[in-house]
């Protein structure tokens, strides 16, 4: 059994790196607001990172023998966000579902 000064100060450890690690962001986040590259990547970081996943499930589909149902859940989601408003949660859950749908009932 380790030493109780040992546990008290592992957990103090862990305490201050856990306070720091959640209090920083917010210290620094007033600078960054007015910066461009924030901008910038607040901008284009959704449709990326959407793009990225795209593009993985096109190519497991690919493999997977249901690139037609990939497209067709690509093509749902490409809708639903125009028509709906751009609500990208529901795009992607209406894609998603669509995808699930395909694969699972044909």
């Amino acid at each position: 059994m380790p030493e109780p000064g040992y546990v008290v100060a592992a957990l103090a450890t862990v305490f201050v790196i856990t306070l720091a690690l959640r209090a920083v962001p917010f210290a620094i986040l007033e600078p960054l607001r007015d910066s461009r590259l924030v901008m910038t990547m607040a901008a284009w970081m959704p449709a990326g990172i959407l793009a990225v996943l795209a593009a993985a499930t096109f190519r497991s589909s690919a493999t997977g023998g249901h690139l037609l149902h990939a497209a067709l859940a690509a093509a749902v989601t490409v809708a639903v966000h125009l028509t709906g408003g751009r609500r990208t949660l529901l795009s992607v859950g209406a894609g998603t579902l669509t995808y699930v749908a395909l694969v699972n009932l044909t």
